[in-house]
């Protein structure tokens, strides 16, 4: 029997394939589950979800047009019912009645009179024959009809005829009635709710007080009228009242024609049940697409959030933040910005590193020095030795100076530049100024300096930022112009305008600088000055000059500016040539 290798897997069987991804599918919406933003947007979507289906439920038109049209069938109904009643409520047609004193004062020859005239007698509705009449016009309606005679007094219930020709009958409430449970009067509050609005409370009035109903009064002056109430279980009542009459004959009574509580309900409740089901579906789907988009939101945020913790807890180990700038949204500028806020920081800790380390190395070499020559003072015989020591500690004494004020200069220069609002700062105006000074003291050289601005006299030559710190820069390319130079000779700056840069130029006449040396000249403490003493020179000046260019998003580059060619052949070098380019406003 031959065992499988160590690292042999076995494939997952089919059947565990759909449970694997159910089980990875529970972890992801556990996980967004805890999430504060997931639950926020969730909760958001269905509280505007729910808001709006609230709304509709509670201002659905549909009710309002069912009421009408309701009211309005009714009110039909009601008039071919009040006909039907006011033609059969008169006596039989095969019986006259006489009257015996009016049979006394007809003359000879004159006869009791036209049929006609028997349309002017007062006949009161006959609940006999009404009532098999109504109950034949109402059963099939599902509508509840009662009559009133001409003062208010019910006549006919419908909810008490059951058989052709029953006398009216009134039901008696039960002697123990029993209240209704918790859950349907948590239904009656919310339908009452709902269909409440301006609408008046429903009230069963007593068989005398037919008056008491505002449609049935109306219809007692002979106005058809129509009312809409709410009983106390939250049904909505529609009703209407028509004169029970003939055309020139008194009123007989009122007709009153109602719905039976839950019938417009029922047809409100399918409606509200159809809404529901579609707020159920909108309900799902809103929940996924909260997720989904849950999910593109909190999920990156929390891995930003892991990275920059990361970030602060190792900051001496690079740690890469996550890359969504490939997303063009709100997280994908964040990621980018969450980026290069750690690069800048990483940058700035390794330069404070490199910083602190060069310094330490620059402050050593005078103090050793100094300290030799301290050491060596006592030990010297003769007045020049000792003269000789006094100068090399006064040397490194104004070099130590030197140094830690440069060292200051620039240690301070980021905080400065961030401290200090960017306002348009006139090129034209700080070079003409810098090389009228530059011109007028020529300290220890004799070197004149020379500006030029080249383009139309439109040109503007502004660019945002600080006025001293770039002032520093062109004094520091300046003294280092006419420190290469040769006296005599000449220091140009060229300014000119590039588009959306300002380009400024200085060029010298000196030695050049050493192919190898063109980009080393801007590290910190780096010199290359074979012309003058060691020590003169702290080697911080163009390192200053290219933070504060970066600063200003800047570029200054060095480069040996081309002379004429040689007998060989090869072009010689007439000068150095520093180059800075500065966005303009």
């Amino acid at each position: 029997m031959t065992e499988a290798p160590a690292d042999h897997v076995e494939p997952t069987p089919r059947w565990q394939r759909p449970l694997g991804w159910l089980r990875r599918a529970g972890q992801f919406l556990f996980t967004l589950s805890f999430s504060s933003l997931t639950r926020r947007i969730v909760s958001l979507n269905l509280a505007g979800l729910i808001a709006l289906v609230a709304s509709i439920l509670y201002l659905s038109q549909f009710r309002a047009g069912l009421i009408d049209a309701r009211a309005q069938s009714l009110l039909v109904q009601g008039e071919i019912i009040a006909s039907a009643i006011a033609a059969s409520a008169t006596v039989e047609t095969n019986t006259i009645t006489i009257d015996p004193d009016r049979l006394l004062d007809l003359k000879p020859g004159e006869s009791y009179g036209a049929p006609d005239e028997f349309s002017g007698l007062d006949f009161p509705i006959n609940p006999e024959r009404v009532a098999p009449v109504l109950l034949r016009l109402i059963s099939p309606t599902k509508t509840r009809a009662r009559i009133y005679d001409r003062d208010g007094v019910l006549i006919l219930d419908s909810r008490s005829l059951f058989r052709r020709g029953d006398v009216i009958r009134f039901e008696l409430p039960p002697p123990t009635e029993v209240k209704p449970g918790f859950l349907e009067r948590t239904t009656i509050a919310i339908r009452t709710w709902l269909n409440r609005g301006d609408l008046p409370l429903y009230r069963e009035l007593g068989p005398e007080n037919g008056n008491g109903y505002y449609e049935v009064a109306q219809s007692l002056k002979g106005k058809k009228s129509s009312m809409v109430r709410i009983n106390d279980r939250g049904e909505i009542i529609v009703s209407v009242a028509v004169p029970v009459e003939r055309p020139r004959v008194t009123i007989f009574g009122s007709l009153m024609l109602s719905t039976q509580g839950d019938d417009i309900d029922q047809m409100v409740t399918a409606e509200r049940l159809a809404i529901l089901k579609v707020f159920g579906v909108a309900m799902v789907v809103m929940i996924v697409l909260s997720l989904l988009l849950a999910s593109t939101i909190a999920g990156p945020v929390r891995r930003l959030a892991d990275g920059a913790e990361r970030v602060r807890r190792r900051i001496k180990t690079r740690i890469e933040i996550p890359d969504f700038t490939r997303r063009r949204d709100e997280i994908g500028h964040l990621s980018g910005a969450l980026r290069d806020m750690t690069d800048a920081l990483y940058n700035r800790i390794e330069a404070i590193e490199t910083f602190a380390a060069d310094v330490s190395h620059e402050l050593k070499n005078p103090l050793t020095s100094l300290r030799s020559a301290v050491e060596t003072l006592p030990l010297a015989k003769t007045e020049a030795s000792r003269g000789r020591l006094l100068e090399v500690i006064g040397h490194d004494v104004r070099r130590l100076d030197r140094l830690i004020s440069d060292i200051s200069d620039a240690s301070r220069l980021d905080a400065e530049l961030q401290r200090t609002d960017v306002a348009p700062v006139d090129v034209r105006r700080l070079l003409t100024t810098l090389t009228s000074v530059a011109n007028q003291t020529r300290l220890g050289h004799d070197v004149g300096v020379e500006v030029r601005f080249e383009g139309n006299r439109a040109d503007t030559f502004s660019v945002p930022g600080h006025d001293s710190r770039l002032g520093q820069v062109i004094s520091n390319l300046l003294t280092n112009a006419q420190s290469f130079s040769k006296s005599g000779g000449r220091v140009r700056i060229v300014c000119r305008r590039l588009k959306s840069e300002i380009e400024i130029i200085v060029d010298d006449d000196g030695p050049g600088i050493r192919p190898d040396a063109l980009e080393r000249v801007f590290e910190r403490f780096y010199t290359d000055r074979p012309h003058q003493g060691f020590g003169q020179n702290s080697g911080l000046g163009l390192s200053i000059s290219k933070q504060i260019i970066e600063a200003h998003r800047g570029r200054i580059w060095a480069e040996n500016r081309p002379g004429p060619t040689d007998a060989q052949g090869d072009t010689r070098i007439a000068g150095a040539r520093f180059v800075v380019r500065l966005p303009a406003t």
